[in-house]
């Protein structure tokens, strides 16, 4: 088991820059594949990014140039650079922890694919 943390949200400018960091405890970090997902009032969390194991990392549409998805085993945290930012960034952002490494491109943007969670934290982008 894991537990998740999130910092590093506020409110910024469009076109500003924030990094979001998800600080992990509990079971070795390394082992799990690690992704962001955000949620906007009324609308459904949607995948943002993921890194894997390996450090390969995939990213959702809406994000890919302007966000960068990192992770850092001796520190046991993982890390979302946002540049370029956009008031549709404006969300919840969620880290998750997927214990299993063999996954199918097609699933990792599935929420029920993480068994481990954090408390969010707020990205508000104002025009």
């Amino acid at each position: 088991q894991v537990q998740l943390v999130e910092s590093g949200g506020g409110l910024v400018q469009a076109g500003g820059s924030l990094r979001l960091s998800c600080a992990a405890s509990g079971r070795a970090f390394s082992a799990y594949a690690m992704g962001w997902f955000r949620q906007a009032p009324g609308k459904e969390r949607e995948f943002v990014a993921r890194i894997a194991r390996s450090y390969s990392s995939t990213y959702a549409d809406s994000v890919k140039g302007r966000f960068t998805i990192t992770r850092d085993n001796a520190k046991n945290t993982l890390y979302l650079q946002m540049n370029s930012l956009k008031p549709e960034d404006t969300a919840v952002y969620y880290c998750a922890a997927d214990p299993n490494p063999m996954r199918l491109l097609a699933s990792i943007r599935y929420t029920t694919t993480y068994d481990y969670w954090g408390q969010g934290t707020q990205v508000t982008v104002s025009s």
